[in-house]
């Protein structure tokens, strides 16, 4: 599997370029500031094609870029139905901190064509199969897409704000609930094997195994 990370310029938001490595089509996670022209560089390099726009969250920071990634490749998005709302208007994320940090001039268009995705909701596109694992807390249609192992690689999780290396989420903007984000990380995380992989929505990637030893929030859990 090609998994390719590009940080966006802003809040260190990670964005996945996906791919089977025996098909030319791609899969986007996660788009954020600045994300869309640095995009164009890796399907060229890789003569790749993006057939969706998956979101693991509605949060700005994670969808800034989905609109001009799906218009330009004519694709859908793909969200929770629980975060839904936050592509009509992402300021229903945040506080008014955040509103006057985006600039009076900001201007915000939904995606043409959105996908709602549920609870365990398979998506089978570009020669892969994501399953869909809602994790509210963060926010409340905070999703995880985990794909199974094949042959010698790991399996992978993109766990967006649910579970960082190290740490978890913040759960104080709007929607957001530590008690669900407790719920979420003791039946949705911990059952995870350890050989998963993370790919977080910001920094490293690393293990559930690490995770479990190390990580102070999954720590209070067990």
């Amino acid at each position: 599997m090609l998994i390719e990370t590009l940080v966006a310029d802003a809040f260190g938001t990670n964005c996945y370029v996906v791919a089977d490595a025996r098909s030319s089509e791609c899969l986007v996670v996660d788009p954020g500031i600045g994300i869309a022209p640095r995009l164009d560089e890796v399907f060229h390099r890789h003569h790749l094609k993006p057939v969706a726009v998956l979101l693991t969250h509605g949060h700005l920071d994670h969808t800034f870029s989905v609109t001009p990634v799906c218009k330009d490749a004519d694709i859908p998005a793909y969200i929770h139905a629980d975060d839904s709302e936050l592509l009509a208007d992402p300021m229903k994320g945040f506080g008014p901190n955040m509103a006057g940090l985006m600039g009076s001039g900001f201007e915000w268009t939904e995606p043409d064509d959105v996908a709602v995705m549920g609870d365990g909701t398979d998506i089978e596109l570009a020669g892969l199969r994501l399953s869909v694992d809602h994790a509210p807390g963060h926010t409340p249609g905070s999703v995880m897409f985990h794909a199974s192992q094949r042959g010698d690689e790991p399996p992978y999780s993109f766990t967006g704000d649910v579970l960082f290396a190290g740490s978890i989420g913040r759960t104080d903007l709007p929607g957001g609930s530590m008690d669900q984000m407790s719920q979420s990380l003791r039946s949705k995380v911990l059952p995870l094997d350890d050989g998963v992989v993370i790919l977080p929505g910001h920094g490293p990637r690393s293990t559930i195994e690490a995770e479990r030893r190390n990580n102070q929030f999954l720590r209070n859990l067990v």
